[in-house]
């Protein structure tokens, strides 16, 4: 069926694959089904500003809670969470025993009496006794010892961890921090996320931040590049490369050599240091192998990416699509971290004994955040597919074009409108097999971590094994899709049949576009590790300001992911260009001869190029020469 097509993009299409996007429309049903009950039963303030002990959320006004008189009260003004017993907390069930007040205040001060207590009452205006108590009455009532905090009350400060009231004092401050840090390691793998999250939140956003910047800078590189550039990414991307793998090193041996690390919190970090470092070794050495191997054919990339850069210079609007895409991606995340937020809080206020307040997790939840999650991979890939269907149909509509001193118009738009109009569910099938494929990592990763005290070696090196395995049928599959995204735009076949098409073609020109691609995707490759490598080093740096308190494992994973995606999202224009000229290219030799009646639609240069790149790697000369024809009208529909 292949060798008999007609490889010629149409200009009458019919819908692909429409089961499957009326398969992700329903998929989105219970999503938003999720969104709606997650908003009006959970709270994510709750878990994002604290709460007293009797279901008063700080710095908000509050509605009653029945059985609990000392619930609905207003707490705009006191915006911190105070425990009275901060120096000898413990842990019962997940929760802190110890009783917790809304206060306006955190005590700059040891307090050593109740007569301190009510000084600090009237002159600061934070009321640091149960609520039921009032200030008169902290040295004349006989139960003041109860309703107020431990004496002493050592100095605290409002830390920006949950707006909690961290205390001063060593002793205390390593407690409360101990158990702080023991409750977030009690709870399971979706509490830990969200508090990975929250304790990070603002480091995290500015080297997302950051890592967007880098992705700009290396666009605007990638598009007037030159040997120069070529050169100072490898310097500056080895140069990275070693002073990430050394400060990861010099860290490691700082924290573990540090006599006070003795929280879990700290002794998970120096665990994930010395992973960390491990890793950055490693692909240090490989990154420097390959570089070695592969340095004589810097010259030949240069001319690649001007050919790119030819192309995108034609059509110049292909390189703000990356940033349109980063918006919808950051808009997506937003709005599915809110969601998992108020998912994590979603729970039914119980009095307890004490007339205090609690929140128990209602059933199913555990179910929802897994669909959510789902959901993030899928849709983020579904994006992310869009984006590539975009610029391989604008760079097929600017190849098969016999005039090339007069490119089509808009072909950005029309190729925006084409994917809208016809072949949005070849773009939800092949992002539903990224998903299928990433799915069974995560739960290979989420079962190791849970069996890792278990498990024994063999099942150890099983499991990696099983991860490395799916990792690279996704790496393979996302190959395959990107040239399965650039045949649908050409003739506008199902996800399947374009898939097919296109092994065919590059089965037969596997030796002339392996070397092509090869070491142009290699160079992107050392881009995308300039951008992770440098965000990491940046969040590094900001995350061992705060070892104590913050567990910045999960904050720190959140920005070299985000940091990948960003690099990916904007360098992929070049990536997923080069490979669409490449496969038109193919398509071009294949279908015609270089005859009058057959001429070939690629111009002089990129056949040149072509051409010196098959001598250089050994390969044969094309069967024809090229003949260079300016005629031809428009192209017609299959």
């Amino acid at each position: 069926v292949s060798e008999l097509r007609e490889w010629r993009p149409v200009v009458y299409r019919k819908c692909t694959d429409t089961l499957w996007l009326l398969l992700f429309f329903l998929f989105w049903a219970g999503l938003m089904f999720i969104t709606g009950y997650a908003v009006m039963a959970g709270a994510a303030e709750r878990l994002v500003l604290g709460y007293d002990s009797f279901g008063n959320v700080c710095g908000r006004r509050n509605t009653p809670v029945k059985g609990a008189p000392l619930s609905g009260r207003d707490m705009t003004n006191k915006k911190y969470v105070f425990f009275l017993n901060s120096c000898s907390l413990e842990m019962q069930n997940l929760k802190i025993s110890s009783l917790s007040l809304c206060v306006s205040g955190c005590p700059q001060e040891q307090l050593n009496s109740l007569e301190d207590l009510q000084s600090f009452a009237r002159n600061n205006g934070s009321c640091l006794c149960i609520y039921n108590l009032s200030i008169s009455s902290y040295t004349l009532n006989p139960k003041a010892a109860e309703l107020c905090p431990t004496l002493p009350v050592p100095p605290s400060k409002s830390f920006p961890l949950f707006n909690r009231c961290v205390p001063q004092n060593p002793e205390c401050y390593s407690k409360y921090a101990s158990v702080l840090i023991s409750m977030v390691n009690e709870m399971d793998v979706f509490h830990r996320i969200l508090s990975g999250i929250l304790a990070g939140r603002d480091t995290v956003i500015g080297l997302s931040v950051l890592a967007l910047a880098f992705s700009l800078i290396l666009v605007l590189a990638f598009r007037f590049i030159r040997a120069v550039l070529v050169h100072t990414l490898i310097a500056l991307v080895v140069f990275g490369m070693f002073f990430v793998s050394g400060v990861l090193w010099w860290l490691y041996y700082d924290y573990s050599n540090d006599p006070s690390t003795e929280l879990e919190t700290e002794k998970e970090n120096v665990k994930f240091l010395l992973g960390y470092a491990i890793f950055s070794t490693i692909v240090t050495v490989v990154l420097l192998s390959l570089i070695l191997v592969l340095r004589k054919r810097l010259q030949f990339t240069v001319q690649l990416f001007r050919i790119v850069g030819k192309i995108i210079g034609r059509i110049p609007f292909l390189l703000f699509q990356p940033f349109w895409t980063f918006l919808i991606l950051i808009v997506f995340w937003v709005f599915w971290v809110a969601i998992l937020l108020s998912l994590g809080t979603a729970g039914a206020a119980q009095t307890t004994s004490g007339e205090q307040v609690e929140y128990r997790a209602l059933s199913g939840v555990c179910y929802m955040a897994w669909y959510l999650f789902v959901g993030l991979i899928w849709t983020s890939e579904f994006i992310l597919a869009c984006q590539q269907m975009t610029i391989a149909g604008a760079v097929v509509t600017c190849y098969f074009n016999r005039n090339k001193n007069n490119p089509p118009r808009h072909p950005v738009l029309s190729s925006i409108s084409v994917l809208f109009c016809y072949h949005l569910g070849t773009a939800v099938k092949g992002s539903f097999l990224i998903t299928i494929l990433r799915i069974p990592r995560i739960l290979l990763l989420y079962l190791y971590n849970i069996l890792k005290q278990k498990e024994s070696a063999c099942a150890k090196c099983l499991f990696k094994c099983c991860f490395c395995c799916f990792w690279c049928q996704e790496s393979c599959l996302r190959y395959f899709n990107q040239h399965a995204y650039t045949t649908t735009a050409i003739n506008g076949t199902d996800f399947c049949t374009s898939a097919k098409d296109a092994v065919f073609v590059l089965a037969k020109n596997s030796a002339k576009l392996a070397s092509i691609c090869c070491f142009g995707d290699f160079i992107l490759f050392l881009g995308k590790v300039f951008v992770v490598c440098f965000t990491v080093f940046g969040g590094l740096m900001a995350f061992n300001y705060h070892r104590e308190l913050q567990a910045w494992v999960v904050p720190l994973l959140l920005v070299g992911f985000f940091a990948y995606l960003m690099s990916h999202s904007f360098l992929s224009v070049f990536e997923v260009t080069a490979d669409a000229i490449f496969l038109c290219f193919a398509i071009d030799m294949e279908t015609n001869d270089g005859s009058a009646e057959r001429p070939y639609f690629v111009d002089q240069e990129l056949l040149t190029f072509v051409s010196q790149s098959n001598k250089l790697t050994g390969g044969q000369k094309h069967r024809r020469p090229f003949q260079d024809n300016e005629d031809g009208t428009e192209l017609q529909p299959m």
